[in-house]
């Protein structure tokens, strides 16, 4: 127990010291405006890079198939957000196809 309360604690550390020092010059840097273009694709890639391989390889091998529930509730979530651009509605009809797939149909 009192090794991972000491654990616990060096990981508290090294995180908010890291933020700490970042947020306390956040003020006196000053990006180029193309590395603020760049920094707007992040968050799109960092989704795409965890949600990809959850996708295509469920059970840790390459699963392209109409019968995969994790790649049919996506192409429908993502058709869903590119023609309607409504989060909640993606969110919703994504999961309750995925439920559907998954439970009763697979």
């Amino acid at each position: 127990m009192h090794h991972d309360l000491i654990l616990i604690l060096g990981m508290m550390l090294a995180t908010y010291s890291v933020r700490w020092v970042l947020f306390g010059f956040a003020q006196k840097i000053v990006f180029p405006e193309w590395f603020k273009i760049a920094l707007a694709y992040v968050p799109v890639a960092v989704l795409t890079a965890l949600f990809i391989p959850i996708v295509l390889t469920p059970n840790g091998e390459l699963w392209l198939s109409f019968y995969n529930p994790y790649l049919i509730s996506a192409v429908v979530a993502a058709a869903i957000a590119w023609k309607w651009k409504n989060l909640l509605l993606t969110i919703s009809v994504g999961l309750a196809l995925f439920l559907l797939l998954r439970f009763f149909w697979s």
